[in-house]
C-alpha cells in the first residue's frame, strides 16, 4: 500500500474503528490466538461478574448525589439474586414492603418520574445512571416538569414499571435498567418509557433506547432521545408501538 497520505484507509482498520466483534483477529491453527482467548475469557468473566454483582448507592451514586436526590432501594419479590434469574415473573413486582415505602416517600403524579433497575447488569447501572440520572433531571427542569424522586429498585425487571405506575401514577415513566451483558461490553444499560404505565400494560406499550455506554450511545445522546420521546408521549397521550421518535439534529458543537 502507498504511503501517500491520500491513500484510501485500510478497509480492515475501518471495519475495527466501527465495531467491539472480535473481527479479523487471525487463528493459530483451528483456534484462536492466545491473546484473543484469553481477552475472550477476561470479557466472559466482567459479564459474569456484571450479572452477579449488587448496586450499592454510596459507591457507586456518592454520597452527593444519594443526598440531593434522597435516593433510596427497595426490592421485588425476589429475595436473592439466584431467584431472581430464576424467576423471572418475581422480578416484575414491588414486595410489599417495597410498595408501602415508594407509596409513604414518593410525591405521586408527576410530570417525569425515574427508576433505577439493577437488572442483568449492576456494572451499567454503576457506570451510566449517575451521569444519566443528573442529565434527566435538568432537562426535566428546563421544560418545567415536576420530576418525581427517583429510586433504586433491586432484582428488577422491566414489567415493575407496571407497579410503580399504578403506586405513583407518573405522565412518563422511564426505567434505567442494566441490560444483559454480552462479551462486547458489561456496561451496557436500557432505557425503558411509558405513558401512564398502569398494570396490564405488556413491552408493546413501551417505547426504549438501548445500548447506552461508552462504545454506544453516549449519556448525552441517551438524555435527549429519552426527553425528546417524553416529550412525543405527553403531545400524543400515549406510548408504545404506536409511537416513533422524531430527533432534530443536534445543535452545532453538541458531543
Amino acid at each position: 500500500m502507498s504511503d501517500d497520505a491520500l491513500s484510501p484507509r485500510d478497509p480492515v482498520e475501518a471495519l475495527l474503528a466501527r465495531t467491539p466483534a472480535r473481527a479479523a483477529v487471525g487463528r493459530a491453527g483451528p483456534a484462536y490466538r492466545t491473546a484473543t482467548w484469553l481477552k475472550l475469557r477476561e470479557d466472559h468473566a466482567a459479564a459474569r461478574d456484571a450479572v452477579h454483582a449488587e448496586v450499592d448507592l454510596l459507591r457507586d451514586f456518592g454520597g452527593e448525589r444519594v443526598a440531593r436526590f434522597a435516593l433510596f432501594d427497595v426490592r421485588t419479590c425476589a429475595t436473592s439474586k439466584a431467584e431472581y434469574l430464576r424467576r423471572p415473573d418475581l422480578g416484575r413486582r414491588l414486595d410489599d414492603n417495597a410498595r408501602e415505602i415508594v407509596r409513604g416517600g414518593c410525591p405521586p403524579g408527576r410530570d417525569f418520574q425515574v427508576v433505577i433497575g439493577d437488572g442483568l447488569s449492576a456494572t451499567a447501572v454503576a457506570a451510566q445512571a449517575p451521569g444519566l440520572l443528573d442529565r434527566l433531571h435538568a432537562a426535566a427542569a428546563d421544560r418545567g416538569w415536576s420530576f418525581g424522586r427517583p429510586f433504586l429498585v433491586r432484582y428488577c425487571r422491566v414489567g415493575v414499571m407496571n407497579d410503580v405506575g399504578d403506586l405513583l401514577a407518573p405522565a412518563v415513566l422511564v426505567l434505567l435498567v442494566g441490560e444483559r451483558p454480552g462479551l462486547a461490553t458489561a456496561e451496557s444499560l436500557s432505557a425503558y418509557l411509558a405513558y401512564r404505565p398502569r398494570a396490564g400494560h405488556t413491552d408493546a406499550d413501551r417505547n426504549l433506547v438501548s445500548n447506552v455506554h461508552a462504545r454506544g450511545v453516549g449519556l448525552d445522546e441517551a438524555a435527549r432521545r429519552i426527553v425528546a420521546l417524553a416529550e412525543r408521549f405527553r403531545a400524543l397521550g400515549r406510548s408504545g408501538v404506536g409511537v416513533t421518535e422524531v430527533l432534530a439534529p443536534p445543535a452545532l458543537g453538541d458531543g
